[in-house]
């Protein structure tokens, strides 16, 4: 099995003159892709990773084209100085899609600053200066959000400091949650369903325990959908799946099908604490985004989309086990597979065979995360690639 996989030298090299080479890179160079197929200069590949989770409807979407071309030709870019109708029914349609209570929008460019944003509202609300996140979660690279991000500190914070006083609750341990969230806890940042950790989803209880504790000292909830949030789970968000109702909510990723946009929703209780000045950004809510974001919600609703995740998903579980993957684990698109071989070498076996995946945080398990128009047929080439590796 080939572990020694490079891009094409002529990317790499053109690459090298000026970017900071920060990414490991795997041995394809992207020039076309359409439906969930990467067309690459020597073949084309099934894409069960969607660029970090980002191509939600998949490539070259003949509705996101047209929303991309219409809005670009009507109003390519105003900021937050002035209303737009765009914007507010962006707004409208994201507050509809989310859980029950949080009707309140702030628009950003990326999960990372959605995060920032959150966290910034919640010590600002409660007046407290204490975060709790869980370990192996992952919320970003920001300062604020790396500050929350499990190993962050010992791999790549970089900062000297973090800006409030942060600890990590053990994962599923809902006895340190009822001890550790107390009144000296401005919130709570939890991923349902960790993404970088390989798709481990919580247990029910823990997050039932979180938002409980969280309700009885006045803490907040803030839930992490970046990757789990816009249908990916099965449903419109993973906090709809575990009938737990957060103060604050992130999103991002595939929020704009592959356009950088992200949001933070918001009760309305905690909107009425913010004014003029208390957040800002430049391009987030510009029309482009806010159109997407609408074309998205739509396509996700009128195509069933989220029965599609579920019925797929389910059929690639039962599928299980096939060659090196013995299990599956996670919700909807947002799928872990446990290999009995190193994921890295899982993933590269994969990609000689035409097929792309992720790993994660752990060395075991490799991440599919789709399109949600993903189709039975693909699974099928999956399982059979798996089984033709032994």
């Amino acid at each position: 099995m080939n572990t020694q996989l490079t891009v094409p030298e002529n990317a790499r090299a053109a690459e090298a003159r000026h970017l900071v080479q920060v990414y490991a890179q795997l041995g394809i160079e992207p020039v076309a892709a359409a439906g969930v197929h990467i067309q690459c200069r020597d073949r084309q590949i099934l894409d069960l990773y969607g660029g970090h989770a980002v191509a939600g409807l998949g490539y070259a979407h003949p509705a996101i084209l047209q929303t991309l071309n219409e809005q670009a030709e009507l109003l390519m870019f105003q900021s937050n100085v002035v209303a737009l109708e765009v914007r507010a029914r962006a707004a409208d349609k994201l507050a509809a899609f989310a859980p029950t209570g949080l009707d309140h929008v702030f628009f950003v460019n990326t999960g990372a600053e959605a995060n920032e944003n959150a966290l910034r509202i919640a010590l600002k609300h409660t007046g407290r200066d204490r975060i709790l996140a869980i370990e192996h979660g992952f919320h970003g690279r920001s300062a604020a959000a790396g500050a929350v991000t499990w190993g962050a500190a010992q791999k790549w914070y970089g900062f000297p400091r973090t800006p409030f006083d942060v600890a990590f609750i053990g994962r599923n341990d809902s006895t340190a949650a009822q001890e550790m969230i107390n009144g000296d806890t401005a919130a709570v940042i939890v991923e349902l369903v960790q993404g970088m950790a390989g798709a481990y989803e919580l247990g029910r209880e823990f997050a039932e325990t979180l938002a409980g504790r969280c309700a009885e000292t006045g803490a907040l909830l803030i839930v992490d959908e970046v990757q789990s949030g816009m249908g990916r789970s099965g449903h419109p968000f993973a906090a709809d799946a575990y009938q737990i109702k957060p103060d604050l909510l992130t999103v991002a990723k595939s929020l704009g099908a592959g356009f950088p946009c992200g949001a933070v929703l918001m009760t309305s209780e905690i909107a009425a604490n913010l004014g003029t000045g208390d957040l800002g950004t430049t391009f987030g809510g510009g029309p482009l985004a806010c159109a997407l974001i609408e074309t998205v919600i739509d396509e996700i609703i009128g195509s069933d989309l989220m029965e599609n995740v579920r019925a797929v998903s389910a059929a690639l579980v039962n599928a299980l086990p096939a060659g090196p993957v013995k299990s599956a684990q996670g919700m909807g698109f947002l799928i872990g597979l446990r290999c009995s071989a190193p994921a890295k070498l899982v993933r590269d076996g994969l990609l000689e065979r035409g097929i792309l995946v992720g790993t994660s945080a752990d060395p075991a398990v490799i991440r599919l995360i789709p399109p949600l128009v993903l189709d039975q047929p693909h699974i099928e080439e999956l399982i059979d690639a798996l089984i033709d590796m032994g």
